[in-house]
């Protein structure tokens, strides 16, 4: 198998997983949420605080300038 081959198939398992977290994420309720770094985007090396599903982990809100003060203490 070639280099572009194996690319491919890399490519399209990432989407299927992609996919699966995507429903994961949509299904779960956030019963929990906690404030985090993380990236912008997927593609990104922006790193940014906001709340964070700890079941998930999928992005569920905005931490307020008071919560993110007192993240940054810690």
């Amino acid at each position: 198998m070639g280099k572009t081959q194996k690319i491919a198939k890399l490519f399209e398992k990432r989407q299927k997983i992609e996919k699966e977290i995507e429903e994961l994420q949509r299904s779960c309720q956030h019963p929990t949420k906690s404030i985090k770094n993380v990236r912008e985007r997927l593609d990104s090396t922006v790193m940014v605080i906001r709340y964070v599903c700890d079941t998930c982990s999928k992005i569920v809100g905005y931490p307020n300038n008071k919560d993110i003060e007192n993240y940054l203490k810690q």
